[in-house]
C-alpha cells in the first residue's frame, strides 16, 4: 500500500522558518517524482516543488510569492522528502501535501499525482 506521511507544519511567526517531511512507503522511492503542494481555506491547490529522488534534480513554482524561500530535498536512505521553508510570511498559511506520480517528469500539476498524504497544517501569524 502507497503511503505518504507529512509531519513538520505549525505555528510560527513571521520571518521563521519550518522544514517539513514526507515519508514515503509501499513503492520504490526512486521509481516516482515527490511534489510538495499547498492549498489554503478557499484557494485552489497549488504546486510548490517536486524533485526526482533518483537523480536529485528539482522543479519550482515559478509564483513570485515563493521564489527562493522554499527548498526541497531528499533523504533517499530514508525515503524522505523535506520541504525547507524561510521567511515565511501570514500569505504562506495553508495545508501541504505531498504527492507521489509515477511519470517520472518534473512538473506541479496536482491533478496528475497519484497518492497523496493527509497533509501537515502550517500557519504564520503576522
Amino acid at each position: 500500500e502507497v503511503q505518504l506521511v507529512e509531519s513538520g507544519g505549525g505555528l510560527v511567526q513571521a520571518g521563521g522558518s519550518l522544514t517539513l517531511s514526507c515519508v514515503a512507503s509501499g513503492f520504490t522511492f526512486d521509481d516516482y517524482v515527490i511534489g510538495w503542494f499547498r492549498q489554503a481555506p478557499g484557494k485552489e491547490r497549488e504546486g510548490v516543488s517536486s524533485i526526482s529522488p533518483s537523480d536529485g534534480s528539482t522543479y519550482y513554482s515559478e509564483s513570485e510569492s515563493m521564489k527562493g524561500r522554499f527548498t526541497i530535498s531528499s533523504d533517499n536512505a530514508k525515503n524522505t522528502v523535506y520541504l525547507q521553508m524561510k521567511n515565511l510570511k501570514p500569505g504562506d498559511t495553508a495545508v501541504y501535501y505531498c504527492a507521489a506520480e509515477t511519470t517520472g517528469w518534473l512538473h506541479l500539476m496536482h491533478w496528475r499525482y497519484d497518492y497523496w498524504g493527509q497533509g501537515t497544517q502550517v500557519t504564520v501569524s503576522s
